[in-house]
C-alpha cells in the first residue's frame, strides 16, 4: 500500500495504512506561498490562536455525514492545541457546494475574521474506498497553502482527519503535528486498598478507546516502542514481576523475562533494539540494559544508591536517569555504556522521572517540593529549568512525538476510606499554558504517548 501526496511534508512510511492515495497537479498548482502568508511563529512565547475557518467536506447523500465528521475532528485537533480558534460554521457565508465548484470568495471569509480556510471532499468511490480532498487557504493572501487528496478504507475516515489536522498545523507553524497518534495508560478503579489496575489505549483525542488487559493482575508503567507497534510494561502475575512487550495490531504477549525487584519498566532504545530498566539487588538499585535479540542483560550503574527512571537520548548516544547518590534525588546523564554519569540538577526539593524530549532539547520532570509536586523542563545541560504544573499530586510527564506537548496524571487527596483520588490525565503545552483534561472512561495514570502512527 502506498501514498503519494503534494508537497510531501508527511513522512510516506507513516501513511502505509492508508491505500492508493495521491494528489493531482491541479491541488499542486495553487500552492504557492506569499509574502503574507499565515503563520505560527511558535518560538515567540505564548502565540495568539488564529481565527481559522473548517468548513464541512461536501459529499452527497451519506457521504455528507462522513464529511461533516472529518471536519469535527480536524476543528477539534486544531483548537485542543491551542494555536487554532476555529470558527463556529453557523458564521460561514459561503457554502461548502459553493467552495466545490470555485475558489473561495475571500472577501466573505475575511468578512468573518478567519485568517485560514480550509475545505474538502469526501467521497465513496465505486470499489467501496473513501477519497477525501483538502485545500488550506491563507486568506489574506489570497493563496492556496496546501492541497492534499487520500484514498483509503471507508473506516479510517478518522485517522485521515488527524493526519490532514498534522498536515494543516505543519504548513502554518512549521513543526511536525501529533494528532496521528495514540496514548497508553493504566486505567484505575475501586477504592485505594483494592485497586483495579488495567492497561489501556485510545487515538490522542480519546476516541477508540480499549482496555488490554483485564484487570486480574497489576499493571504497571507502559511504554511505547519506536515504532509504535509494541508496548513494553510491567505486571505483576501471581505476584512474580515480568516485563511483557504487547503487539497492538495482532494482541499477541511476549515476556521478555522475569527480574525480581523490578522497579519500573523498560523504555525501548531509539532504535527498538534495546530496553533499559532499574533492579533492585542487595539493597541498592542500578540500571541494566538488555539486548532484545540476544537476550544479554548489562549493568550500567554500580552507585551504592538508588538508581532509576532511565530514559535513551534522542540519538542513542546517552541516558538520563534520577539517582540519590548525592543524598535526595537528583538527574543525572551518562553514556549509554554507563560510562561518564554527570549531575545536572541543582535546584530545591527532589526530582524525579526524567524524559527525554523527541527533539533532544529538553528533559521533563517531577519534582517534589515543599509539600506539592511539579512538572518541568529544563535542558540536558541542567540549564532553564521552568516549572509548568503544580498540584498535590502530578506525575509522570510524557511527551508527544513532535516535543511540544506533554501529558502527565494528577490525583487529589484520598479519603479514609480510600476513595476521591480523582486520577486523571492532562496534556499542558511546554511553555506552561493550554492545560487540558484528557477525557479518559476511568480515572487514569501513567500515560505513555505513541510516536506517529507508522
Amino acid at each position: 500500500m502506498t501514498l503519494a501526496s503534494t508537497a510531501s511534508a508527511l513522512r510516506l512510511g507513516r501513511r502505509s495504512l492508508l491505500a492508493g492515495a495521491a494528489a493531482g497537479a491541479a491541488l499542486a498548482s495553487f500552492a504557492r506561498p506569499t509574502a503574507a502568508e499565515v503563520r505560527i511563529n511558535l518560538r515567540d512565547g505564548r502565540p495568539v490562536p488564529i481565527p481559522i475557518a473548517l468548513s464541512p467536506f461536501f459529499g452527497a447523500g451519506a457521504d455528507a455525514q462522513t464529511g461533516a465528521q472529518i471536519r469535527d475532528v480536524i476543528a477539534d485537533d486544531l483548537e485542543r492545541c491551542g494555536l487554532f480558534q476555529p470558527i463556529a460554521p453557523a458564521a460561514y457565508i459561503q457554502s461548502a457546494d459553493q467552495l466545490r465548484a470555485a475558489t473561495p470568495r475571500f472577501a466573505d471569509w475575511r468578512q468573518i475574521n478567519a485568517q485560514a480556510l480550509v475545505h474538502g471532499v469526501a467521497e465513496l468511490q465505486r470499489d467501496g474506498r473513501l477519497r477525501v480532498e483538502f485545500r488550506l487557504w491563507d486568506v489574506f493572501g489570497e493563496s492556496q497553502m496546501e492541497g492534499r487528496v487520500y484514498t483509503t478504507q471507508a473506516t479510517n475516515w478518522r485517522r485521515v482527519a488527524h493526519i490532514i489536522a498534522d498536515a494543516i498545523y505543519k504548513r502554518v507553524t512549521g513543526e511536525d503535528g501529533y494528532f496521528d497518534t495514540r496514548v497508553v495508560y493504566i486505567s484505575e478503579t475501586g477504592p485505594l486498598q483494592r485497586r483495579v489496575k488495567r492497561l489501556a489505549i485510545m487515538d490522542q483525542d480519546g476516541a477508540n478507546h480499549r482496555f488490554l488487559t483485564d484487570g486480574r493482575f497489576l499493571v504497571l508503567t507502559p511504554r511505547f516502542s519506536p515504532t509504535a507497534q509494541e508496548i513494553t510494561y510491567l505486571s505483576y502475575v501471581n505476584n512474580r514481576p515480568r516485563v511483557y512487550l504487547y503487539n497492538i495490531d495482532t494482541g499477541r504477549q511476549e515476556i521478555v523475562g522475569d527480574f525480581p525487584g523490578m522497579t519500573f519498566a523498560p523504555r525501548f532504545s531509539p532504535d527498538g533494539n534495546r530496553v533499559i530498566m532499574s533492579m533492585a539487588q542487595d539493597g541498592v538499585t542500578n540500571i541494566f540494559s538488555q539486548d532484545l535479540r540476544t537476550k544479554r542483560v548489562t549493568r550500567l550503574t554500580s552507585s551504592g544508591g538508588i538508581d532509576t527512571s532511565p530514559c535513551f537520548s534522542p540519538d542513542g548516544r546517552e541516558i538520563t536517569f534520577n539517582s540519590d547518590r548525592g543524598g535526595a534525588g537528583q538527574i543525572y546523564i551518562m553514556g549509554a555504556d554507563g560510562s561518564n554519569a554527570r549531575r545536572i540538577s541543582f535546584g530545591t526539593g527532589r526530582y524525579y522521572t526524567p524524559v527525554w524530549s523527541p527533539r533532544g532539547d529538553l528533559i521533563a520532570f517531577t519534582k517534589q517540593e515543599g509539600g506539592e509536586f511539579l512538572i518541568g523542563v529544563m535542558r540536558p545541560d541542567g540549564s532553564g529549568e521552568r516549572l509548568i504544573d503544580r498540584s498535590f499530586h502530578v506525575e509522570g510527564p510524557t511527551w508527544a512525538p513532535n516535543g511540544r506537548v506533554l501529558m502527565y496524571f494528577s490525583e487529589g487527596r484520598s479519603d479514609s476510606r480510600g476513595l476521591g483520588k480523582n486520577t486523571r490525565l492532562y496534556s499542558i503545552d511546554l511553555t506552561g499554558y493550554n492545560k487540558r483534561e484528557v477525557i479518559t472512561p476511568t480515572e487514569a495514570s501513567d500515560p505513555a504517548w505513541s510516536p506517529l502512527i507508522p
